[in-house]
């Protein structure tokens, strides 16, 4: 029985996909049921449903002109996570600097839930707030 996972490769893509504002290439990487969740009040919380919602919510996120270092990857039986930095300055002068931990659950090569976890959970909101 190989240890060797799928992982790895399908969160690289993940990341390539979201940093490249490729919204077809990430699309192809999800479940149709796929669901995300994300801590906090803004407009980016709370947990949706759909590859289709999962991509709408990432390039709302892009928008805010996000930019994502990642630091590590750790890499489990049924996914990966990816430690990564996000950091943004919005056109008022608000700040976005935080530390996150993005899990991954893969089935079959498909990303079939992402799990979000902040260092700054209500420096988050405040950034992504409605205007």
């Amino acid at each position: 029985m190989s240890t060797r996972s799928a992982a790895p490769a399908i969160a690289e893509r993940f990341l390539a996909a979201f940093q490249a504002r490729d919204w077809e290439r990430l699309r192809d990487l999800l479940a149709d049921d796929i669901t995300w969740t994300m801590p906090g009040t803004g407009t980016i919380s709370g947990t949706i449903t759909g590859a289709d919602a999962v991509v709408n919510r990432a390039r709302h996120i892009a928008g805010q002109g996000l930019r994502t270092e990642l630091l590590h990857m750790l890499v489990g039986a049924h996914g990966a996570a990816l430690s990564l930095r996000n950091t943004a300055t919005a056109p008022d002068g608000r700040k976005l600097d935080e530390y996150l931990a993005t899990v991954l659950t893969t089935r079959h090569g498909r990303i079939t839930a992402i799990d979000s976890y902040l260092s700054d959970v209500d420096g988050m909101s405040a950034f992504f707030t409605a205007t």
